[in-house]
């Protein structure tokens, strides 16, 4: 059985969660900037050439792609003949609706996963659909009430994040067996077999949250 690591490493995050994005026109800078840095990796053209199209110099392309600065519209009209597109694009993101999903205490949606048995009942807390972030998040609140003979491994793309909430289990995920306890968190690449391999104190509540890329 995989043991969990005992240390308390403070660790470094790529971003900052509590950010605070500035309102209004720097929200815009920010999004046209995006949008015009998107355009230009996903044709593989460089800040050199990009500057050699429009005749804006390499540091005025940083700024504009990282919002540091306001493009006119004549500036953004150069920047959409370069990279044949029309000028509206540079605006999606900025257009795009930001959803939220509220799901009251015992409305979760119920729902089956291939696999599973009597007993196990998954509730889908929430679901956003196509989205400015490129990623699907589905939330569940997984309840295993009975103990099977035989249990479920599921194999998918994304990642996965299990908090146990209620009850003891052992998880398997590829080789490894892990014991989860009321506070315990597993995180896993969710393309390895993995699924509740011993019910060990019932009932069993906990959260999985798996997100994969979005699909166009």
């Amino acid at each position: 059985m995989a043991k969990a690591g005992k240390g308390k490493k403070m660790g470094v995050l790529s971003q900052d969660p509590h950010k605070v994005k500035d309102s209004g026109e720097k929200n815009l800078e920010t999004a046209i900037g995006r949008e015009i840095k998107a355009l230009r990796v996903q044709q593989g053209v460089t800040f050199a050439e990009l500057s050699g199209l429009t005749g804006l110099s390499i540091s005025m392309l940083s700024k504009i792609e990282n919002g540091y600065t306001s493009p006119s519209l004549t500036t953004l009209q150069l920047l959409a003949n370069a990279l044949s597109t029309p000028i509206t694009s540079f605006f999606r993101r900025y257009e795009e609706t930001r959803n939220a999903v509220h799901t009251k205490a015992g409305q979760g949606v119920e729902t089956e996963r291939a696999g599973t048995r009597a007993g196990h009942q998954y509730n889908l807390l929430g679901h956003l659909g196509p989205n400015a972030s490129g990623v699907v998040v589905e939330p569940y609140l997984i309840t295993l009430t009975e103990v099977s003979d035989t249990f479920p491994t599921f194999q998918h793309d994304g990642i996965e994040l299990i908090y146990m909430l209620e009850g003891e289990i052992d998880y398997r995920h590829g080789d490894a067996i892990y014991l989860l306890r009321p506070g315990d968190t597993l995180f896993f690449d969710a393309d390895s077999p993995h699924g509740p391999e011993v019910l060990r104190s019932l009932p069993a509540r906990y959260l999985s949250i798996i997100s994969y890329p979005q699909t166009k």
